[in-house]
């Protein structure tokens, strides 16, 4: 082979190597998120993972095991001070079920386009017996109070127990239901 042709070759292998998914290319965040981030990053270290999802939005992933101390570090020094919906996505082949708390500020002005996108993830039985199984999470209502019933949907929903919620009854579905958490993946819709 000749060399002319061997570093045609190299030279397409580097560029191929070199392509990568547009998810999977690391983006540099914009200032102000990036300070954000750099904060939870240089107090929790390797407990966070943190992901610009677009302006104005930066994502932390934790451990259930950390997202107290990092939703309290969160309100106390970053200033956002409630969290402006919850929710949650059932992850059947992963076993399990992520709650994600969208946090913003009504006192810091500069804070008042941004959106913290916190998350977590709680271990998914197959068999749910809510709040007597393994898919539990830490509740976040001693750090922002408007957590309370979204909490509760949560747990409805997809069988997410809370513990230290001050109130984990059926906020929608009737007391007995019997049945799994109707927004879990293998909930079978009746007449499908």
């Amino acid at each position: 082979m000749s060399e002319e042709k061997e570093s045609i070759e190299t030279t397409e292998k580097q560029a191929s190597a070199d392509k990568k998914p547009a998810a999977t290319k690391e983006v540099d965040l914009p200032a102000f998120e990036k300070g954000i981030a750099d904060k939870i990053v240089a107090k929790f270290g390797e407990k966070t993972k943190v992901a610009f999802v677009k302006p104005d939005r930066v994502r932390i992933n934790v451990d259930k095991e950390d997202v107290h101390a990092v939703a309290e570090f969160i309100r106390d020094e970053l200033n956002f001070d409630h969290a402006e919906s919850v929710s949650g996505v059932d992850y059947p082949q992963d076993k399990e079920i992520e709650v994600v708390y969208h946090l913003g500020s009504y006192t810091d002005a500069s804070l008042a386009r941004q959106v913290l996108v916190l998350a977590t993830r709680a271990p998914r039985e197959e068999n749910p017996i809510p709040g007597n199984d393994g898919t539990k999470l830490p509740s976040l209502r001693d750090i922002f109070y408007s957590v309370e019933f979204f909490e509760r949907e949560v747990f409805e929903m997809l069988g997410v127990y809370f513990n230290g919620h001050p109130d984990n009854r059926r906020l929608l579905l009737p007391e007995d239901w019997a049945d799994l958490p109707p927004l879990r993946k293998d909930f079978a819709i009746k007449g499908r």
